[in-house]
């Protein structure tokens, strides 16, 4: 596949803010696009297919992750049981760490995004910089392999992981929401799914927290879970 110049441009810095240089530049070139085709820029249109854009990797990609932290974990925290590992694995996986270690390397600079998302912000979405990065570590699993792959978030990711290890990471929202309202005297809090959007394999969930009949914050995430999380993080950005 012929790509622009731009385009080509793109990729090339970005291969030198991660460190890593794709043998096959279609894998990142798939892996930067962040695009609904209703908004596509030209540009870039003409050079895709409609099927060619990073939600395919972001499935891949929050496989490898997933394997790589927990094999990474079950080998350091030998003495440390099944229950405390999934809860530390589940700070480092989380959409809120993706995204920051997006920032950390400037994703959302590189990122190939449609005018739809340009417009509204996308390069600083906390879901779609989580996403993108999935996208990558996929594409550099299918170019390097998985020792590339590993490299890659053990490096950028390192701090995340130790904080969490070291428990200064705190991303149980929802403990820490009920603990500040049951200190209030309130009791009957609950959580609310009022949105499912995009294909089966790409499933988003929107959910709302809430005490008697107030709504108190609204949150999305890949699953349910992860996005009464969110929710009740914006409650607690409210209160706090």
């Amino acid at each position: 596949m012929k790509i622009n110049r731009r385009i080509s441009s793109n990729i090339e810095l970005f291969e030198q803010k991660i460190n890593y240089e794709f043998k096959n530049k279609e894998y990142i070139l798939e892996a930067l696009r962040i695009i609904q085709t209703a908004f596509t820029h030209s540009s870039y249109a003409k050079q895709f297919k409609e099927s060619q854009y990073n939600e395919r990797l972001e499935f891949l990609g929050d496989s490898v992750l997933s394997i790589v932290i927990s094999d990474y974990l079950f080998k350091k925290e030998t003495k440390l049981p099944e229950g405390e590992l999934t809860k530390i694995r589940a700070n480092i996986v989380c959409e809120e760490s993706l995204s920051e270690v997006s920032k950390n390397i400037h994703l959302g600079k590189y990122m190939l995004l449609g005018k739809g998302e340009e417009a509204t912000g996308g390069r600083e979405r906390i879901s779609i910089l989580a996403d993108a990065l999935e996208a990558v570590i996929a594409a550099i699993y299918l170019d390097g392999g998985i020792k590339c792959a590993r490299e890659f978030i053990l490096t950028n990711m390192e701090k995340i992981i130790n904080d969490s290890i070291k428990g200064k990471i705190f991303r149980d929202y929802k403990t820490c929401l009920q603990e500040v309202l049951q200190s209030n005297g309130e009791n009957n809090i609950w959580y609310k799914l009022i949105e499912e959007k995009g294909p089966d394999h790409n499933k988003r969930f929107v959910m709302e927290v809430g005490i008697n009949d107030t709504v108190l914050g609204v949150g999305e995430g890949k699953s349910k879970k992860d996005a009464e999380q969110v929710a009740a993080k914006c409650a607690l950005d409210k209160k706090m």
